[in-house]
């Protein structure tokens, strides 16, 4: 883990290198984002970024599919950020506040920009599989840096927090008609 540095002494990046460093499992950018609390707007804009990619890239789910997506992804990055929040503080003894697990895990979804190519004829599912994996080690990263403690605890956490996230997404999808899926 890095050293925590002052308000004053941390570097400041823009939007796009955020995005870009999250992606990129660049912990300096999950540390200055963790504790920016004027990058929780941007963190919200990633999450919608990835929430159209996915609704474009997955155009066969008409509307409701879209509409799904978008709900799914506010629904899904709260409820996840939330569980991880209380189980990572709570059961782990880590030291985050819920707004810094939102922008951690916001920018955690950074990779899932990328699932605009799931469309992609016969490579789509292979694409949609390796985003999935890639936001998954975004994702641990995001929380081990968040709550300040072990990549097995940053594991477990997710883990904990994955759970609401797909339950929700399926009830939702249900609720509009779509068959489930574990995926983004």
């Amino acid at each position: 883990m890095t050293e925590q540095l002052e308000p004053a002494t941390r570097a400041r990046h823009g939007f796009f290198t955020r995005l870009i460093g999250a992606a990129s499992f660049k912990i300096d950018i999950y540390e200055e984002v963790e504790h920016d609390q004027n990058a929780t707007g941007q963190a919200a804009a990633v999450v919608g970024l990835v929430a159209v990619a996915s609704a474009i890239g997955g155009l066969q789910t008409g509307l409701s599919g879209f509409v799904a997506g978008v709900l799914g992804a506010y629904l899904g990055w709260a409820l996840w950020s939330g569980t991880c929040y209380f189980v990572g503080v709570q059961l782990y003894d880590g030291t985050a506040d819920w707004g810094e697990l939102l922008r951690t895990i916001g920018f955690a979804q950074a990779p899932g920009v990328l699932l605009l190519l799931r469309a992609a004829p016969t490579m789509g599912p292979f694409l949609q599989a390796a985003v999935f994996f890639w936001m998954i080690g975004t994702v641990l990263v995001a929380i081990r840096q968040a709550l300040d403690f072990s990549t097995g605890r940053a594991l477990a956490t997710a883990l904990a927090g994955f759970v609401p996230y797909v339950l929700a997404k399926a009830v939702l999808e249900l609720s509009l008609g779509i068959s489930p899926s574990v995926l983004p």
